[in-house]
Protein backbone atom coordinates (compact mmCIF):
# COMPACT_ATOMS: atom_id res chain seq x y z
CA UNK A 1 0.00 0.00 0.00
CA UNK A 2 2.83 2.22 0.73
CA UNK A 3 4.48 1.98 -2.78
CA UNK A 4 1.47 3.33 -4.02
CA UNK A 5 0.85 6.34 -1.80
CA UNK A 6 4.58 6.96 -2.49
CA UNK A 7 4.16 7.04 -6.13
CA UNK A 8 1.26 9.30 -5.40
CA UNK A 9 4.16 11.84 -3.72
CA UNK A 10 2.32 11.16 -0.36
CA UNK A 11 4.58 11.93 2.58
CA UNK A 12 3.74 11.89 6.14
CA UNK A 13 5.01 13.89 9.05
CA UNK A 14 4.98 11.70 12.29
CA UNK A 15 0.90 12.62 13.60
CA UNK A 16 0.23 11.37 10.00
CA UNK A 17 2.12 8.36 10.01
CA UNK A 18 0.47 7.34 13.43
CA UNK A 19 -3.00 7.95 11.36
CA UNK A 20 -1.93 5.89 8.79
CA UNK A 21 -1.64 2.85 10.85
CA UNK A 22 -4.43 3.40 12.90
CA UNK A 23 -6.42 3.71 9.44
CA UNK A 24 -4.59 0.30 8.67
CA UNK A 25 -5.53 -1.78 11.24
CA UNK A 26 -9.14 -0.53 11.80
CA UNK A 27 -10.14 -1.51 8.02
CA UNK A 28 -7.57 -4.73 8.48
CA UNK A 29 -10.49 -6.12 11.35
CA UNK A 30 -13.66 -5.23 10.04
CA UNK A 31 -14.06 -8.66 9.06
CA UNK A 32 -13.52 -9.33 12.87
CA UNK A 33 -16.15 -6.37 13.98
CA UNK A 34 -18.80 -7.17 11.70
CA UNK A 35 -19.05 -10.34 13.61
CA UNK A 36 -19.44 -8.60 16.74
CA UNK A 37 -22.02 -6.12 15.32
CA UNK A 38 -23.93 -8.14 13.17
CA UNK A 39 -27.15 -8.54 15.55
CA UNK A 40 -27.51 -4.85 16.36
CA UNK A 41 -26.01 -3.46 13.32
CA UNK A 42 -27.02 -5.70 10.65
CA UNK A 43 -26.78 -3.36 7.66
CA UNK A 44 -22.94 -1.85 8.95
CA UNK A 45 -22.26 -5.41 9.53
CA UNK A 46 -22.63 -5.94 6.28
CA UNK A 47 -20.54 -2.90 4.90
CA UNK A 48 -17.75 -4.08 7.01
CA UNK A 49 -18.07 -7.83 5.79
CA UNK A 50 -17.68 -6.67 2.28
CA UNK A 51 -14.84 -4.37 3.71
CA UNK A 52 -13.23 -6.64 4.84
CA UNK A 53 -13.24 -9.31 2.53
CA UNK A 54 -11.53 -7.36 0.44
CA UNK A 55 -8.96 -6.27 2.54
CA UNK A 56 -8.25 -10.11 3.29
CA UNK A 57 -7.63 -10.11 -0.80
CA UNK A 58 -5.84 -6.53 -1.40
CA UNK A 59 -3.58 -8.02 2.05
CA UNK A 60 -3.52 -11.56 0.30
CA UNK A 61 -2.17 -10.76 -3.21
CA UNK A 62 -0.08 -7.50 -2.10
CA UNK A 63 2.46 -9.52 0.07
CA UNK A 64 2.14 -12.01 -2.72
CA UNK A 65 3.11 -9.16 -5.20
CA UNK A 66 4.98 -6.27 -3.69
CA UNK A 67 8.38 -8.49 -3.67
CA UNK A 68 7.94 -9.84 -7.26
CA UNK A 69 7.60 -6.26 -8.49
CA UNK A 70 10.63 -5.31 -6.37
CA UNK A 71 12.61 -8.37 -7.70
CA UNK A 72 11.65 -7.47 -11.51
CA UNK A 73 12.68 -3.62 -10.67
CA UNK A 74 15.93 -4.30 -9.37
CA UNK A 75 16.86 -6.72 -12.40
CA UNK A 76 15.65 -3.50 -14.91
CA UNK A 77 18.45 -1.85 -12.75
CA UNK A 78 21.09 -4.22 -12.72
CA UNK A 79 20.58 -4.94 -16.55
CA UNK A 80 21.18 -0.90 -17.18
CA UNK A 81 17.46 -0.50 -18.32
CA UNK A 82 16.85 2.95 -19.66
CA UNK A 83 14.74 4.44 -18.20
CA UNK A 84 15.00 2.35 -15.44
CA UNK A 85 10.93 1.71 -14.03
CA UNK A 86 9.86 4.16 -11.44
CA UNK A 87 8.13 3.70 -8.29
CA UNK A 88 5.03 4.93 -10.17
CA UNK A 89 5.91 2.46 -12.95
CA UNK A 90 5.85 -0.75 -10.55
CA UNK A 91 2.71 0.81 -8.89
CA UNK A 92 0.40 0.91 -12.04
CA UNK A 93 1.73 -2.28 -13.10
CA UNK A 94 0.38 -3.82 -9.80
CA UNK A 95 -2.74 -2.37 -10.01
CA UNK A 96 -2.94 -4.02 -13.57
CA UNK A 97 -1.89 -7.63 -12.43
CA UNK A 98 -4.75 -6.96 -9.26
CA UNK A 99 -7.42 -5.75 -12.09
CA UNK A 100 -6.89 -9.14 -14.16
CA UNK A 101 -6.73 -11.19 -10.79
CA UNK A 102 -10.40 -9.60 -9.95
CA UNK A 103 -11.80 -10.10 -12.95
CA UNK A 104 -10.87 -13.93 -13.54
CA UNK A 105 -11.47 -14.63 -9.51
CA UNK A 106 -14.87 -12.30 -9.90
CA UNK A 107 -16.14 -14.67 -12.96
CA UNK A 108 -14.37 -17.85 -11.69
CA UNK A 109 -16.83 -17.22 -8.13
CA UNK A 110 -20.16 -15.62 -10.04
CA UNK A 111 -20.35 -17.90 -12.84
CA UNK A 112 -20.49 -21.92 -11.38
CA UNK A 113 -20.15 -24.20 -13.70
CA UNK A 114 -22.04 -28.39 -13.89
CA UNK A 115 -19.53 -31.16 -13.21
CA UNK A 116 -20.60 -34.40 -13.90
CA UNK A 117 -19.33 -37.79 -12.24
CA UNK A 118 -20.57 -41.60 -13.60
CA UNK A 119 -20.52 -43.93 -10.32
CA UNK A 120 -21.23 -47.29 -10.27
CA UNK A 121 -22.49 -48.74 -7.03
CA UNK A 122 -22.19 -52.52 -6.68
CA UNK A 123 -25.89 -53.23 -5.32
CA UNK A 124 -29.04 -53.61 -5.94
CA UNK A 125 -31.75 -50.46 -5.26
CA UNK A 126 -34.83 -52.33 -5.90
CA UNK A 127 -36.19 -51.73 -9.90
CA UNK A 128 -33.92 -48.48 -10.36
CA UNK A 129 -31.06 -48.92 -12.43
CA UNK A 130 -30.36 -44.87 -11.97
CA UNK A 131 -30.51 -42.21 -10.24
CA UNK A 132 -29.32 -38.64 -10.76
CA UNK A 133 -28.36 -36.83 -8.12
CA UNK A 134 -27.56 -32.75 -8.10
CA UNK A 135 -25.35 -32.01 -5.55
CA UNK A 136 -24.82 -27.86 -4.18
CA UNK A 137 -22.03 -27.77 -0.82
CA UNK A 138 -20.95 -24.50 1.01
CA UNK A 139 -23.85 -21.93 -0.64
CA UNK A 140 -22.72 -19.38 2.76
CA UNK A 141 -25.62 -17.45 2.11
CA UNK A 142 -25.64 -13.99 3.97
CA UNK A 143 -24.42 -11.12 3.63
CA UNK A 144 -22.03 -11.73 0.79
CA UNK A 145 -24.04 -14.21 -1.48
CA UNK A 146 -27.69 -13.83 -1.59
CA UNK A 147 -30.83 -14.02 -4.26
CA UNK A 148 -28.90 -13.76 -7.52
CA UNK A 149 -26.39 -16.64 -6.68
CA UNK A 150 -29.84 -18.40 -5.44
CA UNK A 151 -31.49 -17.96 -8.92
CA UNK A 152 -28.50 -18.79 -10.63
CA UNK A 153 -28.34 -22.85 -8.33
CA UNK A 154 -31.85 -23.22 -8.95
CA UNK A 155 -31.68 -22.27 -13.07
CA UNK A 156 -29.00 -25.19 -13.01
CA UNK A 157 -30.67 -27.42 -10.90
CA UNK A 158 -33.57 -27.68 -12.67
CA UNK A 159 -31.67 -27.85 -15.86
CA UNK A 160 -30.61 -30.92 -14.68
CA UNK A 161 -34.06 -32.58 -13.46
CA UNK A 162 -32.58 -34.97 -10.85
CA UNK A 163 -34.04 -37.47 -9.11
CA UNK A 164 -32.45 -36.14 -5.67
CA UNK A 165 -30.74 -33.16 -4.20
CA UNK A 166 -28.01 -32.65 -1.69
CA UNK A 167 -26.72 -29.76 -0.09
CA UNK A 168 -23.88 -30.91 2.26
CA UNK A 169 -23.31 -28.39 4.83
CA UNK A 170 -22.06 -24.42 4.84
CA UNK A 171 -25.80 -23.36 3.47
CA UNK A 172 -25.34 -20.41 5.97
CA UNK A 173 -22.18 -17.94 5.97
CA UNK A 174 -22.24 -18.56 10.16
CA UNK A 175 -25.19 -15.71 10.69
CA UNK A 176 -28.50 -16.59 10.03
CA UNK A 177 -29.63 -12.84 10.38
CA UNK A 178 -29.38 -12.31 6.73
CA UNK A 179 -30.92 -15.56 5.61
CA UNK A 180 -33.78 -14.71 7.52
CA UNK A 181 -34.35 -11.28 7.28
CA UNK A 182 -34.15 -11.14 3.16
CA UNK A 183 -36.20 -13.78 2.68
CA UNK A 184 -32.96 -16.61 1.06
CA UNK A 185 -35.87 -19.50 2.46
CA UNK A 186 -38.22 -18.76 -0.35
CA UNK A 187 -36.17 -18.82 -3.13
CA UNK A 188 -34.36 -22.22 -1.84
CA UNK A 189 -37.49 -23.64 -1.75
CA UNK A 190 -37.66 -23.97 -5.56
CA UNK A 191 -35.13 -26.92 -4.93
CA UNK A 192 -37.63 -29.78 -5.53
CA UNK A 193 -36.87 -32.92 -6.67
CA UNK A 194 -38.97 -36.49 -6.68
CA UNK A 195 -36.93 -38.19 -4.14
CA UNK A 196 -37.04 -35.09 -2.15
CA UNK A 197 -34.23 -32.37 -0.94
CA UNK A 198 -32.04 -32.95 2.24
CA UNK A 199 -29.14 -31.07 3.73
CA UNK A 200 -26.85 -31.55 6.31
CA UNK A 201 -24.85 -28.65 9.14
CA UNK A 202 -21.24 -27.40 8.26
CA UNK A 203 -18.68 -25.39 10.36
CA UNK A 204 -20.51 -22.50 10.07
CA UNK A 205 -23.55 -23.16 10.62
CA UNK A 206 -21.73 -24.25 14.28
CA UNK A 207 -20.33 -21.03 14.08
CA UNK A 208 -23.43 -19.16 13.72
CA UNK A 209 -25.05 -21.20 16.35
CA UNK A 210 -28.95 -20.85 15.78
CA UNK A 211 -29.03 -24.26 14.56
CA UNK A 212 -32.45 -25.05 15.98
CA UNK A 213 -33.73 -21.83 14.06
CA UNK A 214 -31.99 -23.03 11.04
CA UNK A 215 -33.53 -26.39 11.18
CA UNK A 216 -37.08 -25.14 11.23
CA UNK A 217 -36.54 -22.22 8.80
CA UNK A 218 -35.61 -25.64 5.98
CA UNK A 219 -37.81 -27.68 7.52
CA UNK A 220 -40.76 -25.05 6.66
CA UNK A 221 -39.69 -24.90 2.97
CA UNK A 222 -39.50 -28.68 2.62
CA UNK A 223 -35.65 -29.31 3.30
CA UNK A 224 -35.14 -31.48 5.60
CA UNK A 225 -31.36 -30.78 7.42
CA UNK A 226 -30.20 -34.48 8.50
CA UNK A 227 -28.57 -34.73 12.04
CA UNK A 228 -27.18 -37.37 12.70
CA UNK A 229 -30.15 -39.62 10.56
CA UNK A 230 -30.53 -41.94 8.55
CA UNK A 231 -33.02 -41.33 5.70
CA UNK A 232 -34.74 -44.83 3.67
CA UNK A 233 -35.78 -43.97 0.51
CA UNK A 234 -38.04 -45.21 -2.81
CA UNK A 235 -35.64 -48.76 -4.12
CA UNK A 236 -34.30 -49.51 -0.57
CA UNK A 237 -31.47 -45.92 -1.11
CA UNK A 238 -30.37 -45.44 2.52
CA UNK A 239 -29.31 -41.77 2.43
CA UNK A 240 -27.08 -40.73 5.84
CA UNK A 241 -26.42 -37.43 6.78
CA UNK A 242 -23.87 -36.07 9.65
CA UNK A 243 -23.68 -33.69 11.98
CA UNK A 244 -20.42 -31.67 10.86
CA UNK A 245 -17.09 -32.38 12.80
CA UNK A 246 -17.68 -28.58 14.69
CA UNK A 247 -20.62 -30.39 16.61
CA UNK A 248 -17.77 -32.27 18.83
CA UNK A 249 -16.17 -29.25 19.42
CA UNK A 250 -19.30 -26.90 19.81
CA UNK A 251 -22.38 -29.31 20.45
CA UNK A 252 -21.23 -30.47 23.96
CA UNK A 253 -23.27 -33.10 24.73
CA UNK A 254 -24.74 -33.00 21.37
CA UNK A 255 -21.62 -34.03 19.49
CA UNK A 256 -21.87 -36.19 16.51
CA UNK A 257 -22.31 -40.19 16.89
CA UNK A 258 -19.65 -42.16 15.47
CA UNK A 259 -20.57 -43.59 11.85
CA UNK A 260 -20.70 -47.42 12.61
CA UNK A 261 -23.31 -46.28 15.60
CA UNK A 262 -25.46 -44.21 13.15
CA UNK A 263 -25.64 -47.11 11.06
CA UNK A 264 -26.70 -49.57 13.41
CA UNK A 265 -30.17 -51.79 12.46
CA UNK A 266 -29.23 -50.16 8.66
CA UNK A 267 -29.10 -52.81 5.98
CA UNK A 268 -25.69 -53.15 4.63
CA UNK A 269 -26.87 -54.39 1.41
CA UNK A 270 -28.48 -51.07 0.84
CA UNK A 271 -26.88 -48.73 -1.34
CA UNK A 272 -25.50 -46.50 1.56
CA UNK A 273 -24.81 -42.70 0.21
CA UNK A 274 -23.06 -40.12 3.06
CA UNK A 275 -23.54 -36.72 3.25
CA UNK A 276 -20.69 -35.57 5.52
CA UNK A 277 -19.48 -31.94 5.42
CA UNK A 278 -15.25 -32.00 6.07
CA UNK A 279 -13.69 -35.02 3.82
CA UNK A 280 -11.90 -36.41 7.00
CA UNK A 281 -11.01 -39.55 8.28
CA UNK A 282 -12.26 -41.26 4.86
CA UNK A 283 -11.00 -44.58 6.00
CA UNK A 284 -14.24 -44.63 8.78
CA UNK A 285 -16.53 -44.72 5.68
CA UNK A 286 -14.70 -47.38 3.93
CA UNK A 287 -14.27 -49.22 6.84
CA UNK A 288 -18.65 -48.49 7.07
CA UNK A 289 -19.39 -49.91 3.78
CA UNK A 290 -20.86 -46.73 2.49
CA UNK A 291 -20.90 -46.95 -1.58
CA UNK A 292 -20.87 -42.79 -2.19
CA UNK A 293 -19.81 -39.88 0.42
CA UNK A 294 -19.92 -36.44 -0.56
CA UNK A 295 -18.21 -33.63 1.33
CA UNK A 296 -17.34 -30.24 0.13
CA UNK A 297 -15.67 -27.49 3.35
CA UNK A 298 -12.50 -27.08 1.70
CA UNK A 299 -13.60 -24.72 -1.64
CA UNK A 300 -10.35 -26.29 -3.02
CA UNK A 301 -8.81 -23.56 -1.29
CA UNK A 302 -10.20 -20.97 -3.00
CA UNK A 303 -7.54 -18.66 -3.44
CA UNK A 304 -4.17 -19.25 -4.45
CA UNK A 305 -2.08 -20.46 -3.22
CA UNK A 306 -4.14 -21.54 -0.64
CA UNK A 307 -5.38 -25.07 -2.41
CA UNK A 308 -1.98 -26.04 -1.75
CA UNK A 309 -2.30 -26.01 1.99
CA UNK A 310 -5.64 -28.08 1.71
CA UNK A 311 -4.49 -30.62 -0.69
CA UNK A 312 -2.21 -31.33 2.40
CA UNK A 313 -4.89 -31.31 5.13
CA UNK A 314 -6.69 -34.04 3.55
CA UNK A 315 -6.46 -37.00 1.39
CA UNK A 316 -8.71 -35.81 -1.08
CA UNK A 317 -9.30 -32.10 -0.97
CA UNK A 318 -11.52 -31.49 -4.47
CA UNK A 319 -12.92 -34.05 -7.34
CA UNK A 320 -13.02 -38.06 -7.02
CA UNK A 321 -11.42 -40.40 -5.47
CA UNK A 322 -11.98 -44.29 -4.70
CA UNK A 323 -11.16 -45.71 -1.24
CA UNK A 324 -11.60 -49.53 -1.50
CA UNK A 325 -15.26 -49.75 -2.71
CA UNK A 326 -16.12 -46.30 -1.48
CA UNK A 327 -16.34 -43.49 -3.72
CA UNK A 328 -15.77 -39.93 -2.18
CA UNK A 329 -16.67 -36.96 -3.90
CA UNK A 330 -15.49 -33.26 -2.92
CA UNK A 331 -16.95 -30.20 -4.15
CA UNK A 332 -15.29 -26.96 -4.34
CA UNK A 333 -18.57 -25.29 -3.67
CA UNK A 334 -21.32 -23.12 -4.79
CA UNK A 335 -20.93 -20.46 -2.93
CA UNK A 336 -17.74 -18.73 -1.15
CA UNK A 337 -16.37 -17.93 1.90
CA UNK A 338 -15.70 -14.14 2.61
CA UNK A 339 -14.34 -12.05 -0.94
CA UNK A 340 -16.59 -13.09 -4.16
CA UNK A 341 -13.27 -14.43 -5.55
CA UNK A 342 -11.61 -18.18 -6.63
CA UNK A 343 -8.40 -18.37 -7.82
CA UNK A 344 -7.77 -21.68 -7.18
CA UNK A 345 -11.36 -23.56 -8.23
CA UNK A 346 -14.62 -22.74 -9.84
CA UNK A 347 -17.89 -22.42 -8.09
CA UNK A 348 -19.80 -25.81 -9.20
CA UNK A 349 -22.56 -27.59 -9.13
CA UNK A 350 -22.13 -31.48 -9.26
CA UNK A 351 -24.40 -33.92 -11.85
CA UNK A 352 -23.79 -37.01 -10.12
CA UNK A 353 -24.81 -40.10 -12.19
CA UNK A 354 -25.33 -43.10 -10.22
CA UNK A 355 -25.69 -46.94 -12.32
CA UNK A 356 -27.27 -49.66 -9.86
CA UNK A 357 -25.21 -52.95 -11.00
CA UNK A 358 -24.90 -55.78 -8.64
CA UNK A 359 -21.72 -58.06 -8.87
CA UNK A 360 -24.13 -60.53 -10.55
CA UNK A 361 -25.58 -58.62 -12.94
CA UNK A 362 -24.84 -58.22 -16.51
CA UNK A 363 -25.78 -54.59 -16.40
CA UNK A 364 -23.25 -51.63 -17.24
Amino acid sequence: MLIFLDAAGVTFDGGGLVAYWLIFWLVGTTYITARLVAKRLPKLARLLKITGSWWFVFMTYGLLLLPIADLVALAFRLAGAAPAPTTLDVGIGLLVVFAVIIAYGSFNAWRPIVRRYDITIRKAAGSRRRLRIAVASDLHLGAMVGHGHIARLVQQIRALEPDLILLPGDVLDDDIGPFIRLGMPERLRQLQAPLGTYAILGNHEYIGGAIDEYAAAMREIGIEVLMDRTIRLPDGITLIGRKDRAATRMGGAKGRMPLKALLEGVDPASPLILMDHQPAKLEEAVESGIDLQLSGHTHRGQMFPFHWITRRLFEVDWGYLKKGATHIVVSSGFGFWGPPLRLASRSEVLDIHIHFAPEDSNSA
